[in-house]
């Protein structure tokens, strides 16, 4: 995925505020993700298994880099509880450089 930034926005839904509040606190720990935004309950409206399906969810907005995606998304996949977790990456194409030097800070190896 090519980007502007090297920034990006990963979106997840989850079923519970508290399994948001633990994905979201894994990523900053991790430093995969600077800051995590959880929105909901949302009404989620899908199609699963020949059925379709209305649910409350709860959203996730990772704020990360390019960098760490990969990592992000593996981490997001093995905590999750859904047997197909949306894990969906928008790039970043513009923004304020401050905020983005902080998330750049932010998923970096901490200084020892």
């Amino acid at each position: 995925m090519s980007d502007a930034t090297g920034h990006l926005v990963l979106l997840s839904t989850t079923d519970s505020a508290e399994a948001a509040r633990e994905l979201a606190a894994a990523a900053v720990e991790a430093r995969l993700a600077a800051c995590v935004q959880i929105v909901g309950p949302v009404t989620s409206v899908y199609r699963w298994e020949g059925a379709v399906h209305e649910e409350q969810e709860w959203q996730l907005l990772f704020k990360t880099t390019e960098d760490r995606r990969e990592r992000l998304e593996r981490q997001i996949a093995e905590r999750h509880g859904y047997d197909v977790p949306e894990i969906i990456a928008l790039p970043v194409t513009a923004g304020s450089t401050a905020y983005l030097d902080w998330v750049t800070a932010e998923t970096r190896e901490a200084p020892r």
